[in-house]
């Protein structure tokens, strides 16, 4: 096993706290199933959200998950001129046997077109 950064976002259609924690629920379920993560192998996550999102902490939907060891902490994205609107992004440190190559990335919602050479 190596440790391993796993990269994902998504969008938010409106700034909700029922559509943060949904999106980033789905976002993280994804993240898992496609690259055989369990709760156990992760060592901390990092969430970054546009500023236009400040309804709910992305980090407050990963606690009614089985992840409530898992240390957390989220931040504030640089306000790009031109850069997309609620956006979620985060990346995880996780325990892998996958190789770097291996690891799928996530991005969900429209988040694709922020990393077109990860999502092809």
């Amino acid at each position: 096993m190596a440790m391993r950064g796993v990269r994902g976002a998504t969008m938010l259609a409106k700034d909700s706290a029922d559509e943060m924690a949904e999106a980033v629920i789905e976002l993280l379920t994804q993240i898992m199933a496609r690259n055989d993560i369990a709760a156990t192998d992760f060592i901390s996550i990092l969430f970054t959200a546009t500023p236009d999102l400040s309804s709910a902490f992305p980090a407050a939907a990963v606690r009614t998950m089985p992840l409530v060891d898992v240390p957390l902490i989220c931040a504030q994205e640089i306000d790009v001129a031109g850069a997309p609107a609620r956006v979620v992004r985060l990346l995880a440190h996780v325990e892998s046997d996958l190789s770097k190559n291996e690891i799928s990335h996530v991005y969900l919602r429209g988040a694709e077109v922020l990393r077109q050479d990860l999502t092809q």
